[in-house]
Parts: structure tokens; C-alpha cells; sequence
């Protein structure tokens, strides 16, 4: 903005030089000291030119006293005598023009005294005739002789010296540099001075060649030896301050990164465990060669023994010949705890089955109270309130910058993009595409909004008053396509591109357009002709949510896109492409992506329902029994039990939703989603568990009544229930502590729906159970229980089976009891799987750095949107990143020590000052993320005052004209306390304009918060942007080093700084989130360990079930970072699920091993002995369950996640439970056993499962048989 005007200034500087003598030929005869060149005005050659200079080869002459006296004080001391070869009319002109360019030099002393030096000396120097020689005159109507064009000598050094002290000076405002308004963007001296000297329609009116030697050295031309002021000079009232001249910014501490310890290409912890992990193999492999060679070197020996000595000794154990391993070494102990929870079971399940009616009634009714809560359901969709917790550092950082300047702008953004190499040459830009594009935005601004018939310029922001900010291209041509000429536009594009602070080029809201926000793709040649896209930004007024105003944005908005979905059917007419983004966007196409999620979701939910509602019946209905009597599945089958224990599940959903609703937790749209899954998870399981324990009792006790039955199945299965549900509930319940608000919610929500889904379990579903007994053994019909089946048979089995349970067995049940669980728990096959699960481990452990950090928002879309083109074509083309505020809070900037704390561009500025510190944060891009200089409202204010602006006017004067102390570059004297105030209030106001370019209106109406009744800043913002951020790498390390950088200046000076950007609140999280799941994850397997070692009586047994759970975690978290998953407020939810559903694999079979069933212990084949026996038994006894229970159910579910839109649904629900069901389903059914046959605790006897006298001789007969897969000992191996 300051340059607004710098072209004309170049102008009439160029005009000063003039003479009254008419040479002949037009020429430069004479070249020796005190003789001129030129000498005063003579014209112009047309009404729109600017006055052109007289060719005058005469002497030098004395000023008269007042133009001395205006030449002094123009140009400085040494003008004070001497002859000059300038007029009165030329000094006017200087002291005019001064004015503006100081405007944009000012703040660096050198730049402006060698800017001056230059104009001065070139002006009114005596010796003119040394270095300027005419050569090219044109005679005027009036008669006179005009100069067109002349060269100019300047040594290099000076040439040199004087764009180096100008090329770092900044413009204010608009955080560019001043050489793009004075010098056209130059990057070297031979640019600059070309720039100011070329003739051009808003510039030098007449060719002025800059050069560093004449063309002939005879003719006694020759530089002066003018040495030109550095920018960093040794004399400090020449001195730059470090905003202006690198050369003298102090350097900042190097910082110190977080930069990942690798060992070669891999980081430290992958090599560290992977060392390890073949330290360890090694080990076994020899220790296992070794054991080997052992047995083979004694095996022949002792097999010559035997045949020697047939009859064996008195010694010797006869038992591992005809007896069966478990029944010898039955646990015989009781642990209380165990005993005391299968009594109060075993109760409540005979009460429940007793008393069905009342159970069911009173489960219904506290459920329809607890429901009641959904009165008050509330969803949390605004994504500030799901992810940022109300006590984060950036939540109260963005409540502070909205309250003290109000919500941060909307923004509507359009990309038009040529993505056909063959058209136009890969170009974009021609005459007929931009004409067409100015009618579209014509369109834009024409438009009136369908429901409140607004236009643009009712929602808009204004910062001058009256213009919308509208960046794009049509700003270079005033906004109107009749300033579009077809055979000029491209050299006008150029040119804006080069100088965009041109005033030519400035759009209607006076700023200047920087091009890398308005075009890209053309970095390759940098012409930007080549530009491949095309960008058009509206920046609309934001307003509180709810309120009047944002529902006008929003309506217009809504309009704006329904303009632009024409638009793109358009731009495909003419073989372009477009795509576009609202502000309201986003939110509108997340729900939209839910809305269609949740198709995909209730499919899946009903695909378990039904697969949960048919496995229960094949508990019962085995095929053998089926092909004998097929009368029996219509009694048998348990489709209605099925569908009792899913709506349990809803029921139970409902009664946590209405709960915590009640008390005021607001639902997300992750807890609607995912919650009924991971209850019906767990529910299911137990369901499962239940059924088949109770099958169990019917075959066994088959006399009893049936409230017996289910008491004792409740008691057997019950504490197995209790130690996964409060697990569960802990682990979940662990979230609440959690700041972030989707993850605690969710916590409380999964934690008070899978405890009050274990009750229902416990209590509804076993009265159920018992209604269901009743139905089978009266022979009724399942679903329609008035029909009575008269073929079938209440067990389901040919009544000679009835008392042969092994033949009431599942396919399922009979692999895993003769094949499955014997093969598992071979010694050489227990070492593999050993080996071969810590490698997952290793690998899981290895895989874990790799894990990347953030949620990409493309992620969170529907695969068609209309947004990831947007995104897509946001991350190619735009080449600017996201502004960033670097906000004071109750910094009193009226006291002079906190302006020194904050100012750049004065002497007495802090050596750390904030604008000091972003200065030199720029210039380490790489480190900082920043990108060009901060937009310093105070150092802007402060050259508003300097008199020389004649910005200031008060009572018809010009602000410190005559002020005591004068305006200087110390600060000193400069407006304190009230005073400040006073002036701050006014430069609020003072419009930003060509006359006027300091003016704070514009750029700064909302960067500062003044309090007139306390004379104090309650809060101000400094501007600057960030480097363009491609990656959630970027956004995240972008945030962390603004952070850095505001506590770096907070703790220098004892003030509070902190950043603010738009997207900061949403990456907030990830400060802190290693670091949370980390606490979360551990303090869960701490929980695991306790609860577990405490219900199931062994520390040994809960540490391998604690080990287990770890194991599947670390897993899927390895496997995350080869899916693709980073991590996330999402993942770190499905990681917190991972924990529970592991512990629901793993308890069952944990506690089936500690307690084993006696009758399956019998069973148990010779070889295994111990934990062998009791891990074999747990497999057969919940080795089927869990699989058809667990694994299936949820495998079934999850695939159909796989055909979802939504490729957030994809990524972290689809991979991450396929994941968690394969690793925890083979953790739970492969690795626990082994691991338990190793290191589990000793076991215990479970009082529940005794059975009467009958019972007890049965299973002693059983033993004694040998069983079908009876293995000699050899099979050991």
C-alpha cells in the first residue's frame, strides 16, 4: 500500500532536471564540473503526460535564500552552499514527492538517504554535466526543445550499495517488500535501476539509461564519487533497524528438534526390538538344538531299557497308559473370591429364572426411566466441541481472539484449472477464458440469495468501507473486463505480477494482490501466462454461531454454490475444470458422509443380529440331529432368544444414551456409530457363553428343575461375565479423564453401556432363557410358541444320545476338542507360535515410529464429493499458507517499555522484540513455517505520525509539525498513556488511501483493542503468514513452532503472547496426544492386570493375560502405519476399543484355564499335564465360543464396512477393526493358551461345577477310556 503512488512519484522526479539553453542537435555539448545538463520544466508531450525537462548545458547558479533554504531542508545540509542546477519549481516537486516515497523507505534511514542522495544530486548537483548527458530531445507545440530520453552515470558501487540498502525494507501492511513498489520486484541493482528509469505510462515520462561508465570515455563524463550509506552503516543515524536489514538482526537460538534417534535408516526403538527379537531366536534355536541332541543321544538307550526289563517297576506310573492327564491332576483349592462371586450368581440366576416376569418387567422399566434422558439428547456436531477440550490452551487462545476481534472470516474459494496438456498448450489464461471468467464473477456479484435476497455486498468484508476483498486475477484489471484489452492484457498481467503494489493494479479494496494467491502452477518457467490454475477468493464477515448475521452468510453461501455447480458444467464446455469451497462446505458434506455411513453402518448391524439370532440355535440343532429328526429344529432353534439378546443390547444403549444425556454429555456422531458396535460385541459373546454353559447343565443335570439348571449355569459362567464386563468398564471408564470431548464422551457412553448390558445380561436374558427352557421342553414351536411340535424331543439329540454329551457336540466343538486344541499345545509347536508371535510383537513394536500424526480432511468426505477435487487442487496450486496471528493479551501498549517490547523499525526497539523475532523466524522457513514479514500495526502507527506522511491532521495541521522533541526514529518523545490513545484512535479510523497509504482502516481496523476508560491495550495482533503446509506433517509442526515462538517471546519479556490461526484449534491435540494414548493405553493394562489378578486369584495368569492384551494392541498399532491409519482423536477412540474387546477374547479363556470344567478336564488326553491339561480344557471348554461368538460375529460385521463411501469409515473403522478381530481372535485362540501352558498361575477348583454322586462315577468311567485321538507319548513332540 505504501507504493500506491510510487510510479507518478518516479514521474516527476524525473522531471526536475531541466534547463532554459536549447542545444543544438540536442545534445550534451559540455562536460566539465559546474556546468548542467537540464534545467527546469518545458511541458509535457501530451494532456496525460508528466512535465518534461528543458536540455541546459550552461554553468551552475546560486539559489536564491528561499530556495536555498527549501533545498536544505529537502535535501539535506550539504546543500547549504553552492551553485545548483535545479529551480525552485524542481526543489516543490522533490519536497512533494519526498513525502510519498518516504512513505515506503522511511523506516530504513539508509535506503531513504541514498533514494534521496540519488534524486538530489541527479536534481541539483553543479556538476550535473558529468554525469548526465541529454541524448534525445523532441520539440514541444509551445516551441520549446523537451529531453526524451538521457543516461545517467552512477558508479557501480553506488548503483550496488543502494539497492542493497532498500532490497529487505518492508511495506507495513501488506507484508511485502519495498523494492516490489519502488523497483518493479527486482533482484539485482541492473533491475532496479532500470525499473526507475525506463519510460512507461505511469512512470518516468521520458527514458532515463542508468549506467556505470559513459559510452565515451574522451568526453569527460565520469561518476561522481559518491560512496552510497549500507544499511547495517557505522554511523547509527544511518542504521537500519533488523525488520529492514538482516545484517544487523541479532541471531536467535538455534532450535533444538525433536529429531527421531535412527540407527541408519531405522529409528532406534525399531532396531533396538528387532535386535532383540534375534538375540532371543538365536538363543532358542540353539537351546532347542541343543535339547534335541540331547534326547536322540539317551532315546536309543532307553528304549533298549525297556525291551530288556518288560516288567515295569512298582516306580513306575501306569496312569500314562490308560489314564487321562486331567483327571490325575485335577486342581483340588478353592479360591474364596471365585467361590463367593459363583454363590451370588448362582442366586441371582435362580431368582431371575424363578421369578421371569417380574425380572423382565422391572429390566424394562428402569431401562424406559434411565430412556427418559433422550429428552434432553443433544449431538455434538460443531468439530471445535468434539476434539478440542474446553481447557486446551488453543480452545481458550480462540475464545480470546473471537471475543476481543470477532470470528475469523469466512472464505468462499474457486479454482478454474486447465488439466489438458493439449489445450492451449497447457495454458490456462487467454482473452476468451478471462472474459469469461469476469462474467462469472459479475454473476458472483450480481447474485441475490434465494431465501433472505442478499448480495455480496450485504455479507462481505469491507476494510476500506466500501469495496468487498475479492482476490483474484480481474484485480489486476480494476475488476472490469472493459479494462481487459485483447492486445495489451498480457503485458498488464505481467507487469501486476511484478509489482502488484503498482496503482494500476491495485483491486477496488486497495490492497495489493500477492500472485501466489491468485495464480498457480507456472513456478517451472515463472511466467505467468503458463499458470495452470487460477484462483478467485470472496471473503465474507463471520459472526457467532447461531446468530442473525452467520444464518445471513450461510443463506448467501448456499446461493454462491448453486451459482458454481453451473459454473463447473461451464468450464466443462470449454474442456476446463473447476471446483470450489464454501466455508459451510465442509460441515454440510461430513454430515452428508454420516448420512450415508449410516446405511452402510445398520447393514452391518443387522448382518450380526442375524448370523448372532441362527449360530445360538446351532448350539442345540447339530446336523446329525437334524437328519435324524428334522421336527427337532423347529423346537430347538433359538432365533427368538437371539433377538431377545440383541435388543438387550439396544436396550442397553439406550438406558447409557439417556443416562448420560440426563446429565448433560452430549452424543457424537462417533459414539451413534461405533457404540452399538462394540456392545453388541461384547454382548453377544457373553450371550453366547450363557447359551452354551446352560446346554451344558441340561445334558449334565438333565433332572433338575429349570430354575436349578440356570442357577447353577449362572454361577459356572457368571464371574467369567463379571471379570470381562468390569475390565471392560475400567478400561473404557479410563477416557473420562481425557480433556478431549469425543474421546471422554465416548468413554462414559461405552463404559455405562457394556456394564449395564452385563446386567440385562444376568438378569433379562437369563429369565428369557428360562422362558425359552420352558418352551423347548414343552415342545413348542420357536417364534410361534402356540404351536406345539409333537415328533421332536426336548434335547434336540436321539434319545439314545441323551446321556453321551460328546454326541451333542458342534462340528466346531469336536475340531477343536480332537484336533485342534491337541495340535496347539505340542511342545515344537507351542515354541513356533511362541517365536512366531513375539515376532509380530517385534514387528508391531518396530512399526510404531511410522506411525504418522493427523486426520486428513479428505479422509473425513465421501469418496464423491465435490470437495477432495478442491482439496486436491488447494495442495497443487495455491501457493500461500494460512495466515497466522500472533495476539498480545493485557499488554498495556501505551506504556513505553511494552512498545519497545513490540516495535521493529525504530532504534530503541527491544533486540528481541516480537517484530524483531518473526523478522528473523522468516528467514528459517524450514524451522519456523513462517513465510515474510509480520504486518506490525505499532511501527505503522507510529510513521503515520511522522509529519512527513502529512497523514496526521488535527485542528486543519499536520500532527507533530512543531512538536518538542520533533518525530524521530528513537522514539523518543513519541505518544505515551492518554496521549496514545488519543492518536491510536484516530489512525483507526484514517483511511487507507493514495494519499494517505498508512491509513489503519484498511489493514488493521480489527488488529487492535483500546480501552479509553482504563488508558490501556486489551489486546492488539501482529500478522504474518505461514509457508504453504502441504501434509498434516506440515499443520502439526506448523502450530508446534508457533507456539515455540510466542512462549520464546513471552518468557523474554514477561508478557503474554500467543499464536492464533484458523486451523490451530484442531491440531492442538496433537501436542499432546503420543503422549495421552501412551497414559491411556498403560493405564488400561494396569487395570487389566489388577482386575484380572484379583478375580482370577494368580498375578502370573493376569500378567499373561495383561501381556496378551498389549501384544494386540501393539499390533494393530504397527499395523496402522502400514494402512495408512495416522493417529488421531479417532484412532485413539478405536484404540481404547481395541483394549476392551482384546479383554473380552482373552477373559474367557483366561478364566476357563484357571477354573477348568472337570467334566472337560476329564477329558483331557494323557500327554498334557498341568497347565497343558487345564490350557486344553479351556480351549474346548470357550475355544468354539469365542470364535463363533466373537470372531465371526464381529468379522461378518466389519467386512461389510468395506463397501463404505466414506473413506474415513474405511481407513479407521474398516482396517482397524479388521485388524483388532484377526489379532485378537489369534491372540486370544493361539497365542493365550501357549502362553498360559507356560506361565499361568496355578489353577483352582470351581465349586459350581460339582456335580451329584452320578455325575462324579460317570466321569470317572470316562477317563478310563481311551479317547479316539489318544496319541502315544511321542506325540508330545
Amino acid at each position: 500500500m505504501r507504493g500506491l503512488r510510487f510510479i507518478p512519484i518516479v514521474a516527476s522526479l524525473c522531471t526536475l532536471l531541466s534547463s532554459s539553453l536549447v542545444l543544438a542537435e540536442g545534445e550534451t555539448k559540455l562536460h566539465e564540473a559546474g556546468r548542467c545538463a537540464i534545467r527546469g520544466h518545458c511541458g509535457k508531450k501530451s494532456i496525460f503526460g508528466g512535465d518534461l525537462p528543458c536540455p541546459d548545458n550552461d554553468v551552475a547558479r546560486e539559489p536564491g535564500d528561499a530556495e536555498r533554504t527549501k533545498l536544505v531542508e529537502v535535501c539535506g545540509q550539504k546543500w547549504e552552499k553552492g551553485s545548483v542546477c535545479c529551480t525552485d519549481e524542481q526543489v516543490d516537486a522533490l519536497s512533494k514527492n519526498f513525502k510519498l516515497a518516504g512513505s515506503i523507505i522511511a523506516s530504513c534511514p539508509a535506503c531513504q538517504d541514498n533514494f534521496y542522495n540519488l534524486f538530489c544530486t541527479f536534481t541539483c548537483s553543479p556538476d550535473q554535466s558529468l554525469f548526465v548527458n541529454v541524448t534525445q530531445i523532441e520539440k514541444a507545440s509551445s516551441g520549446k526543445y523537451l529531453v526524451t530520453e538521457l543516461d545517467n552515470i552512477w558508479s557501480e558501487e553506488y548503483q550496488s550499495g543502494f539497492y542493497d540498502s532498500c532490497k529487505n525494507v518492508k511495506n507495513g501492511a501488506s507484508g511485502g517488500k519495498a523494492i516490489d513498489f519502488i523497483g518493479g520486484g527486482a533482484k539485482n541493482y541492473t533491475q532496479f535501476l532500470k525499473f526507475l528509469g525506463d519510460k512507461k505510462l505511469l512512470g518516468s515520462p521520458f527514458q532515463m539509461n542508468f549506467k556505470t561508465r559513459p559510452d565515451n570515455s574522451d568526453d569527460g563524463m565520469k561518476a561522481l564519487p559518491i560512496k552510497p550509506r549500507a544499511c547495517n552503516d557505522s554511523d547509527e543515524a544511518f542504521r537500519c533497524s533488523c525488520v529492514d536489514c538482516p545484517n544487523v538482526c541479532p541471531t536467535l537460538p538455534a532450535v533444538t528438534t525433536d529429531k527421531p534417534c535412527h540407527v541408519g535408516l531405522l529409528p532406534c526403538l525399531s532396531f533396538a526390538v528387532i535386535l532383540i527379537y534375534s538375540v532371543f531366536l538365536l538363543l532358542v534355536v540353539a537351546l532347542s538344538s541343543y535339547v534335541t541332541y540331547r534326547e536322540r543321544r539317551y532315546r536309543k538307550p532307553e528304549r533298549v531299557r525297556l525291551l530288556q526289563d518288560p516288567i515295569p517297576s512298582d516306580e513306575e506310573d501306569e496312569g500314562d497308559t490308560v489314564g487321562a492327564g486331567g483327571y490325575l491332576e485335577k486342581p483340588t483349592s478353592i479360591y474364596k473370591l471365585n467361590s463367593v462371586l459363583g454363590r451370588v450368581f448362582s442366586r441371582v440366576g435362580g431368582f431371575c429364572a424363578r421369578f421371569p416376569a417380574l425380572t423382565i418387567i422391572s429390566s424394562v422399566v428402569v431401562v424406559g426411566l434411565l430412556s427418559l434422558g433422550w429428552l434432553r439428547f443433544a449431538v455434538e456436531t460443531d468439530p471445535v466441541g468434539l476434539w478440542v477440550s474446553p481447557k486446551s490452551a488453543a480452545a481458550q487462545d480462540k475464545a480470546y481472539f473471537d471475543r476481543n476481534f470477532g470470528p475469523f472470516y469466512r472464505a468462499e474459494q474457486a479454482f478454474l484449472v486447465n488439466d489438458d496438456p493439449d489445450k492451449n498448450n497447457g495454458r490456462l489464461l487467454d482473452y476468451d477464458t478471462l472474459s469469461w471468467w469476469f462474467d462469472v464473477e459479475s454473476r458472483v456479484r450480481r447474485m441475490i440469495s434465494l431465501d433472505r435476497e442478499l448480495i455480496l455486498d450485504d455479507v462481505c468484508f469491507k476494510p476500506t468501507g466500501d469495496s468487498c476483498v475479492v482476490q483474484s486475477l480481474t484485480g489486476y484489471f480494476g475488476g472490469s473486463v472493459l479494462n481487459l484489452k485483447p492486445d495489451t492484457w498480457e503485458e498488464r498481467l505481467r507487469h501486476c505480477v511484478n509489482s502488484p503494489g503498482d496503482v494500476n493494479c491495485l483491486p477496488d479494496f486497495k490492497q495489493p494482490l500477492r500472485p501466489e494467491m491468485i495464480l498457480g502452477g507456472y513456478e517451472e518457467t515463472g511466467d505467468p501466462l503458463d499458470a495452470k490454475a487460477l484462483i478467485a477468493t470472496w471473503v465474507v464477515n463471520n459472526h457467532p454461531k447461531g446468530t442473525h448475521a452467520e444464518a445471513d452468510a450461510m443463506d448467501w453461501e448456499d446461493s454462491f454454490k448453486r451459482i458454481f455447480e453451473v459454473v463447473q458444467e461451464e468450464a466443462g464446455e470449454r474442456g476446463l475444470r473447476v471446483s470450489f469451497n464454501t466455508e459451510a462446505s465442509l460441515e454440510q458434506e461430513l454430515n452428508k458422509s454420516s448420512n450415508t455411513d449410516a446405511k452402510i453402518v445398520v447393514i452391518s448391524y443387522l448382518i450380526m443380529f442375524l448370523y448372532a439370532s441362527l449360530a445360538l440355535g446351532s448350539v442345540t440343532v447339530t446336523w446329525g440331529s437334524l437328519i435324524t429328526n428334522p421336527s427337532n429344529a423347529l423346537v430347538q432353534s433359538k432365533f427368538t432368544l437371539g433377538i431377545v439378546g440383541i435388543l438387550i443390547v439396544l436396550m442397553s444403549v439406550s438406558a447409557s444414551v439417556g443416562l448420560f444425556a440426563a446429565a448433560g454429555v452430549k452424543a457424537t456422531l462417533i459414539i451413534a456409530e461405533v457404540i452399538p458396535f462394540l456392545v453388541l460385541a461384547v454382548g453377544v459373546d457373553n450371550i453366547f457363553l450363557i447359551v452354551h454353559e446352560f446346554e451344558r447343565v441340561n445334558v449334565s443335570h438333565p433332572d433338575e428343575e429349570i430354575d436349578e439348571r440356570v442357577a447353577r449355569a449362572a454361577g459356572r459362567i457368571g464371574p467369567s461375565i463379571f471379570l470381562s464386563a468390569i475390565t471392560e468398564t475400567v478400561a473404557f471408564a479410563l477416557g473420562v479423564f481425557v480433556g478431549m470431548p469425543a474421546v471422554k464422551n465416548f468413554a462414559a457412553y461405552a463404559a455405562g453401556a457394556v456394564f449395564i448390558n452385563a446386567i440385562l445380561q444376568i438378569t433379562m436374558f437369563i429369565s428369557v432363557l428360562a422362558l425359552n427352557q420352558r418352551r423347548v421342553e414343552s415342545l413348542r414351536a420357536d417364534c410361534f410358541p402356540c404351536f406345539t411340535v409333537r415328533k421332536a424331543n426336548s434335547t434336540g439329540m436321539p434319545e439314545e444320545q441323551v446321556y453321551e454329551d460328546q454326541d451333542g457336540e458342534s462340528t466346531l466343538q469336536i475340531f477343536v476338542r480332537k484336533i485342534y486344541a491337541s495340535f496347539l499345545l505340542r511342545r515344537r509347536v507351542k515354541i513356533i507360535i511362541v517365536l512366531v508371535f513375539l515376532g509380530l510383537l517385534t514387528a508391531g513394536l518396530a512399526l510404531i515410529p511410522k506411525v504418522a500424526l493427523g486426520l486428513d480432511q479428505r479422509i473425513a468426505l465421501p469418496s464423491d464429493s465435490y470437495l477432495v477435487q478442491y482439496f486436491d487442487d488447494l495442495d497443487a496450486y495455491f501457493g500461500s499458507g494460512p495466515p497466522v496471528y500472533f495476539v498480545t493479551r493485557n499488554v498495556n501498549i501505551t506504556e513505553r517499555r511494552h512498545q519497545q517490547q513490540l516495535c521493529g523499525r525504530f532504534t530503541t526497539c527491544e533486540e528481541y522484540s516480537l517484530a524483531f523475532v518473526l523478522e528473523q523466524e522468516a528467514k528459517r522457513p524450514n524451522v519456523s513455517y513462517i513465510s515474510g514479514s509480520a504486518a506490525s500495526w505499532i511501527d505503522d502507527f507510529f510513521y503515520w505520525l511522522n509529519p512527513q506522511q502529512d497523514c496526521c491532521k488535527e485542528n486543519g495541521k499536520t500532527c507533530f509539525e512543531d512538536r518538542v522533541p520533533a518525530w524521530n526514529i528513537s522514539l523518543y518523545g513519541m505518544p505515551e498513556g492518554a496521549e496514545f490513545m488519543h492518536y491510536a484512535e484516530k489512525w483507526i479510523e484514517a483511511p487507507t488511501d493514495e494519499s494517505c497509504p498508512l491509513g489503519g482502516k484498511a489493514p488493521y481496523s480489527n488488529a487492535l483493542v483500546l480501552d479509553p476508560k482504563r488508558i490501556t491495550t486489551t489486546a492488539s495482533h501482529f500478522r504474518t503468514s505461514h509457508t504453504p503446509l502441504r501434509s498434516q506433517d506440515d499443520l502439526i509442526k506448523s502450530y508446534m513452532s508457533a507456539r515455540r515462538i510466542a512462549k520464546g517471546i513471552s518468557d523474554e519479556h514477561g508478557i503474554d503472547v500467543f499464536p492464533y490461526s484458523k486451523a490451530y484449534i484442531f491440531f492442538d491435540q496433537y501436542i499432546s496426544i503420543v503422549r495421552l494414548t501412551g497414559t491411556l493405553l498403560g493405564s488400561a493394562a494396569a487395570i487389566i492386570f489388577v482386575v484380572t489378578s484379583t478375580i482370577l486369584g494368580s498375578i502370573a495368569t493376569g500378567a499373561v493375560v495383561t501381556a496378551t492384551v498389549v501384544m494386540i494392541v501393539v499390533d494393530i498399532i504397527g499395523t496402522m502405519s502400514i494402512a495408512g491409519v495416522s493417529l488421531n482423536a479417532v484412532s485413539l477412540v478405536n484404540l481404547v476399543i481395541c483394549v476392551g474387546i482384546g479383554v473380552e477374547f482373552c477373559a474367557h479363556v483366561a478364566r476357563a484355564f484357571m477354573f477348568p470344567s472337570r467334566t472337560i478336564m476329564d477329558q483331557a488326553p494323557a500327554k498334557f499335564r498341568g497347565k497343558d491339561a487345564r490350557a486344553w480344557t479351556a480351549l474346548v471348554n470357550v475355544g468354539g465360543t469365542v470364535f463363533s461368538g466373537i470372531t465371526v460375529t464381529k468379522l461378518v460385521g466389519v467386512c461389510v464396512l468395506a463397501f463404505t463411501r466414506s473413506k474415513i469409515f474405511e481407513i479407521y473403522y474398516f482396517r482397524v477393526w479388521l485388524a483388532l478381530v484377526v489379532f485378537a481372535a489369534t491372540h486370544a485362540l493361539i497365542f493365550l493358551p501357549v502362553a498360559l501352558s507356560y506361565f499361568g498361575g496355578e489353577g483352582y477348583a470351581d465349586p459350581a461345577a460339582d456335580g451329584g454322586l452320578e455325575e462324579n462315577l460317570a466321569s470317572r468311567y470316562r477317563s478310563l477310556l481311551v479317547d479316539d485321538d489318544y496319541d502315544s507319548d511321542d506325540d508330545i513332540d
